[in-house]
């Protein structure tokens, strides 16, 4: 519901034992600077920021295999676009994507006493 920025992801999917990774561009309604970005998503519990252009490390199914952190990186401007950003992540499929967010989900209802009824 929240109308001041715009999200478009494209998944890539290559035969690997477990892992999937998305291109995901962001459009803010204002400018940002990348340094608090990448201390927002580093500071985020469940996401690991590997981006560092000098060494080439940046996230792969590899290191997300049978882990239940997201990765992300590849952090920068899209100069096609004002105040858009483009990052690179990657999960582990199997983990996040199905049983883990399932798991996080259920927690974080009944953390927020969001569940009606009785939970058994």
């Amino acid at each position: 519901g929240d109308d001041s920025f715009s999200v478009t992801a494209t998944a890539v999917r290559i035969p690997t034992s477990g892992g999937h990774s998305e291109a995901v561009n962001v459009t803010f309604e204002n400018d940002f600077d990348l340094n608090e970005v990448r201390k927002l998503l580093s500071e985020t519990p469940g996401v690991v920021v590997q981006d560092n252009t000098d060494t080439n490390t940046y996230p792969m199914p590899l290191y997300a295999h049978d882990k239940d952190e997201v990765f992300v990186g590849r952090i920068r401007r899209d100069e096609s676009l004002p105040n858009s950003l483009n990052m690179w992540i990657v999960a582990d499929n199997l983990r996040k994507g199905a049983a883990t967010n399932a798991i996080q989900i259920a927690e974080y209802l009944v953390s927020k006493n969001l569940l009606a009824g009785k939970v058994v």
